[in-house]
């Protein structure tokens, strides 16, 4: 079932601005959800790590993996806490909007950030940016821009508009995956409100083994998110491409 957006217009500079007020709140949980875990999970550090220490080890190890395989540590290892920070803001932003949705006022107020498109692609730009900045940093301006004549200076026009793509990619990819998933839970979550028979063995099935699925793919997509952003990194910032 489609509801609205509590959306209001600012008008700045002459410019009319919308802002969708769930999309501002869901950002803020998330990022406050992300910080609790982390101190939870770093306080009272042990050699040994035990319980909730072995949780985020693993995730930083998981994390490492993800860059080693695309950069030499020696130059991969400055992005390990953006990665980190990065895939766990998705993972839980992903697994927000399922359990349930917060209506009031025919208003979706609680939902996945990252079922908003300008949320996603907000993301996909800023690490594309961060790209190009650590690109010239660490390669030197000359260096950096000369690889968009490779392999041959016809082709920099494609390859300055792959950027562009890209970017696109990158957040479209994320935003469609978690925005159908919880259209289809509303959907089959709007079956079972309807009092009908049928309604209730199709829709409670249903919701549960999609709930189960949606996991899945939004675990997988906050993978594909920080593999893809490493892989663009490791581009712009080796020497090799």
């Amino acid at each position: 079932m489609q509801h609205e957006s509590p959306k209001s217009t600012l008008d700045l500079f002459g410019l009319d601005l919308t802002f969708n007020w769930a999309t501002v709140l869901m950002v803020i949980i998330t990022a406050i959800l992300v910080f609790v875990l982390a101190v939870w999970c770093t306080r009272n550090l042990h050699k040994r790590p035990t319980g909730k220490q072995n949780f985020i080890e693993w995730v930083f190890d998981f994390v490492r993996g993800i860059i080693e395989s695309n950069l030499a540590w020696s130059k991969g290892g400055q992005f390990h806490f953006l990665a980190v920070t990065l895939i766990l803001f998705i993972f839980i932003g992903n697994m927000l909007g399922l359990p349930f949705a917060i209506v009031i006022d025919h208003k979706l107020w609680w939902k996945s950030p990252t079922a908003d498109a300008t949320v996603t692609l907000t993301l996909s730009t800023l690490m594309i940016l961060l790209t190009h900045y650590y690109g010239v940093k660490m390669r030197g301006a000359k260096a950096y821009f000369k690889g968009y004549t490779k392999p041959f200076l016809a082709l920099t026009p494609v390859n300055v508009f792959e950027e562009f793509t890209s970017t696109l990619t990158l957040g479209l990819r994320l935003y469609g995956n978690i925005y159908a998933g919880e259209i289809l839970i509303g959907l089959l979550s709007s079956l079972i409100v309807g009092n009908l028979a049928w309604g209730w063995i199709i829709g409670v099935p249903g919701l549960i083994a999609w709930q189960g699925f949606s996991v899945f793919i939004g675990t997988i997509q906050a993978y594909i998110f920080i593999m893809l952003t490493m892989v663009y990194m490791s581009h712009k910032v080796a020497d090799d491409h």
